[in-house]
Formats: C-alpha cells, sequence, structure tokens
C-alpha cells in the first residue's frame, strides 16, 4: 500500500509532465531512477547539504527529499518556469523545512561564498556534457564531496551494463581533465540505471567555473 507523501508526489510529478518539465516515461520508472541517485549516495555515510544542478521538474530532488527525511538540499535552476514550478511543488510537498529552491547560473552560483564548497554531494541527471556538469559542479563541493551523475544507457556496441560497481568510463570522464577541477573519478554504478561517482579531492581552483556559457563553449575535455 503506498503512503500519502508518495501519492502526494506523482501527482507532483504529475503536473511537471503537465508542464514538460520532465518526460512523458511513467513515473513509476522515473521515480525509480531518482531513487537509484540516493543508493548511490548512502554507499558510504555522509553529512551536509546535497545540491541539484538544472533541477527542472524535481528528478531527483524531490524524490531524494522525500525518500530521505534527514536530507537538506539546494535545487538550483535557472529558468523562472522550473524555479515557479519547483517552488510549488516543495510547498504542496510540504518539504520547505529542508530544501531550498535557488534561482542561478550554475556558473555563478559557483561563484557565491553561501554556496562555494559547502555541499557534501552534488547530484545531476540531464544537465549537460560530462565536461560542463564537473566544471559547474565541482565549485560547490567540500573536500571528500561527491559528484553523483546520471549516465546513458549502453549502447549497441557496449556491454550490457551489469549490477555493481567499477572504474568511471574514462572516455566520458577522463583523469586529467577531471583532475584540472580537484576531481577524481571514482566509481560507476551499472545496474538497472547507471551513475558515475566521482570525489572532490581538492577545492576546486579559484579560476573556476569560468564566466556563464563558456564551459559549454570551451569545455576542459572532450
Amino acid at each position: 500500500m503506498r503512503s500519502r507523501g508518495d501519492v502526494r508526489l506523482e501527482q507532483v510529478l504529475l503536473e511537471a509532465q503537465r508542464r514538460s518539465l520532465i518526460g512523458k516515461l511513467p513515473i513509476a520508472g522515473q521515480v525509480a531512477h531518482s531513487k537509484g541517485f540516493l543508493e548511490a549516495l548512502c554507499r558510504e555515510a555522509f553529512e551536509g547539504p546535497v545540491l541539484e544542478l538544472g533541477a527542472g521538474g524535481g528528478l531527483p530532488g524531490l524524490v531524494l527529499a522525500i525518500e530521505d527525511p534527514g536530507l537538506h538540499l539546494v535545487l538550483l535552476d535557472s529558468a523562472r518556469r522550473s524555479v515557479d514550478f519547483l517552488d510549488w511543488a516543495v510547498a504542496e510537498l510540504q518539504l520547505s523545512s529542508r530544501v531550498r529552491i535557488v534561482t542561478a547560473r550554475a556558473e555563478e552560483a559557483g561563484r557565491d561564498e553561501d554556496y562555494r564548497g559547502q555541499f557534501a554531494a552534488v547530484v545531476a541527471r540531464s544537465f549537460a556534457r560530462p565536461a560542463v556538469t564537473a566544471e559547474c559542479a565541482a565549485p560547490f563541493l567540500q573536500v571528500g564531496g561527491r559528484l553523483v551523475v546520471s549516465e546513458p544507457p549502453a549502447g549497441p556496441a557496449e556491454p550490457t551494463p551489469v549490477a555493481g560497481p567499477a572504474p568511471p568510463p574514462t572516455g566520458r570522464w577522463p583523469v586529467e581533465g577531471c583532475a584540472e577541477l580537484g576531481l577524481v573519478p571514482e566509481l560507476a554504478i551499472r545496474g538497472a540505471f547507471g551513475f558515475a561517482v566521482l570525489r572532490q579531492r581538492t577545492l576546486c581552483p579559484e579560476r573556476y567555473p569560468r564566466r556563464p556559457g563558456i564551459p559549454a563553449k570551451r569545455p576542459l575535455f572532450s
């Protein structure tokens, strides 16, 4: 039997679909994908808030908040229509004591002292290419913090994913390119859904992130 919280969450996500803020795939599958982020985060104990890059329609952020009542999150997005929806959704799900919505470009928020180096983890579902995601995420992370990114499904030429950890694919997360940001590719989680986990070994250098739009125009790695 589903809880009242699960029913409310489904209703909120159906509204996100109606507003074209999340895809048209079944809600149950999208929630299951979001829960995969929590499983990746909970592979080890961690303290501190979590930031979601490009929160959009609230996946995985709203699911993380519902599933873990002790979690504090910042949902970051620069699009007014997404922020308006997230404001409504957080109030509807009674999460305002633990979930904060921030309207800003990631490149700008990453230079704000209120957010820089303040997070135990950053999650990203469909934010951008790996180089852009890494450059936008690293400034937010504490030393030892983790970046958890949803990975695309295996293509026809790739082996079928199997459950369990493995090294991240170096083609998408090259060691040298990530090291420029203080990040180390640490883990690939392969199963029903795939995730890459990167560790912030040192604080992100002050020169990053670059100005808005530059990470996408001149990525640090391809």
